[in-house]
């Protein structure tokens, strides 16, 4: 009787084995297609080249010419949470056609600071008629991480920024190149070049952010970036 009760047991404890080691099959195979759906589903961002259609202008055109991959979630470089977000983000600007001059943390401890913002909307005013509109901080951010790309401790020299509908209208009449929906009218544009680096060297490395626009003019040595979708000229 004991020997038969045994022989039970030990029979339940292989079926319960081989019921464990199935759902562990099950699950690892599950894991596998999900991870191979995952990646079959990814999608890259293209970036629309050349630019036929105006200085910053918020509209891209109906075709897209010569598309060229600058950024995949398949080769993305992983970043730890605690690295996504700097404690302090600071600027430091000179405003070419003004002189005026701004060394300011606009970004602290998680937040944006109201009267640093304030500054650089100041700062980054429309020169001509000196009307002042909020500008998109996710530009600033743009500027900051372009400085810890270049790894430069210099002023970012600014050409243009914000720029009112008269203004923008005006240059157009002057420049074919100006665009009727600028980026620059929305606050969301401006132009910048910095002393002793190539505006090549600039566009370049603003083009590894894939944050926006990106445009490059050597006759007058400065570089366009803007928060639209992702493309160069």
């Amino acid at each position: 009787m004991d020997t038969i009760k045994t022989q039970t047991i030990n029979d339940e404890e292989i079926e319960i084995s081989e019921r464990r080691n199935f759902l562990k099959k099950l699950a690892y195979g599950s894991l596998i297609s999900l991870a191979v759906s995952d990646i079959a589903s990814a999608k890259v961002r293209p970036i629309l080249e050349p630019h036929h259609y105006g200085h910053g202008r918020a509209y891209p055109p109906h075709k897209e010419v010569n598309k060229r991959i600058i950024h995949s979630t398949l080769n993305r470089k992983i970043v730890h949470p605690s690295q996504q977000i700097a404690v302090n983000k600071s600027l430091h600007l000179v405003h070419s056609q003004t002189g005026d001059k701004l060394k300011i943390t606009y970004f602290e401890q998680g937040r944006y600071v109201k009267g640093a913002l304030k500054e650089i909307n100041h700062l980054l005013r429309d020169y001509h008629s000196n009307e002042i509109h909020p500008i998109d901080t996710a530009l600033l951010d743009q500027l900051f991480e372009l400085n810890q790309r270049l790894s430069i401790n210099k002023p970012i020299q600014v050409v243009s920024a914000y720029r009112a509908p008269i203004t923008n209208a005006t240059l157009r009449k002057k420049n074919s190149g100006v665009a009727e929906h600028s980026f620059h009218i929305q606050g969301r544009a401006i132009d910048i070049r910095i002393e002793g680096i190539h505006a090549q060297t600039i566009k370049k490395a603003a083009l590894t952010m894939a944050k926006g626009g990106v445009g490059y003019y050597p006759e007058s040595n400065f570089v366009h970036l803007d928060t639209g979708d992702i493309r160069t000229w």
